[in-house]
């Protein structure tokens, strides 16, 4: 039920936004969609794969467990179900600011995250563009906050099925009409929030963290309105990594694991 739920919403946005790219692409793509969708889209369905075969749906069967042994801070307040679930999204979305923040700024973890980072155009594939293991990582930190807060099953799918469906959106290769986009701003985390760290410009890379909520950015001081280029032509990716033929599928497999070049 979990993983048809976030299959089903996740394939929607996919084709939602796929199309929207078609017809009103924000930039135009250095390499073709042939070359670039089969290495993206050929990790999400590894990653899917790897997880169904070892944590699978973890997180939610955490909450589950701590409901039926009362464990964790919801199950021991005396709070409303409601106040709890809206709680707990709140809770795990500052969670994940936090969690993406560390995977830039501690060396070992950046060794896994830059997999993201290597591609050096940005549509809504880019969004399930990650290695293996950091995905097992964030599904077992996700376990154990979820476990700590004594999250509502129904508030682990729900923020499952919304950082998923945010991500496709805020990796899009659209934009939107200015006064939609300042407004929209203020909330989620748009398009043209995002692109901008994924520039190439590592003091832009390091900012804009947020995947759903555009808050924590600027409460944490980690918010960066405008890049130094314009949007449709600013530099994607990492400056180390230019050479699309080392970053095929199994080099991405690999990246972690090779000599690291400096930043």
């Amino acid at each position: 039920m979990e993983a048809m739920v976030r299959l089903g919403v996740f394939l929607g946005i996919f084709v939602l936004m796929a199309a929207w790219e078609w017809f009103r692409p924000k930039r135009r793509l250095s390499l073709q969609r042939r070359r670039r969708w089969p290495v993206n889209l050929g990790l999400a369905i590894l990653n899917v794969g790897v997880m169904r075969l070892s944590i699978g749906a973890a997180a939610w069967l955490a909450a589950n467990w701590a409901a039926e042994q009362h464990i964790g801070l919801f199950n021991v307040l005396p709070v409303p179900r409601w106040l709890s679930i809206v709680l707990s999204l709140l809770l795990l979305d500052l969670a994940i600011y936090a969690q993406h923040i560390a995977a830039h700024r501690w060396r070992w973890f950046w060794r896994l995250h830059q997999v993201h980072h290597t591609d050096m155009d940005f549509d809504t594939t880019t969004a399930v563009r990650f290695h293996p293991l950091e995905i097992m990582l964030s599904m077992l930190y996700k376990v154990a906050l979820v476990v700590l807060l004594g999250a509502d099953p129904v508030a682990v799918i729900a923020f499952e099925v919304i950082l998923n469906g945010c991500a496709l959106f805020n990796h899009g290769n659209v934009g939107l009409p200015p006064v939609v986009e300042r407004g929209l701003r203020y909330l989620i985390v748009t398009p043209d929030m995002h692109r901008i760290h994924h520039s190439a410009f590592q003091p832009e890379t390091d900012s804009n963290y947020g995947f759903s909520l555009s808050c924590w950015d600027r409460l944490f001081k980690t918010y960066c309105p405008q890049a130094r280029e314009a949007q449709a032509t600013m530099t994607i990716g990492l400056s180390e990594f230019r050479e699309s033929a080392e970053l095929g599928f199994v080099g991405l497999l690999a990246l972690p694991f090779r000599r690291s070049r400096s930043r």
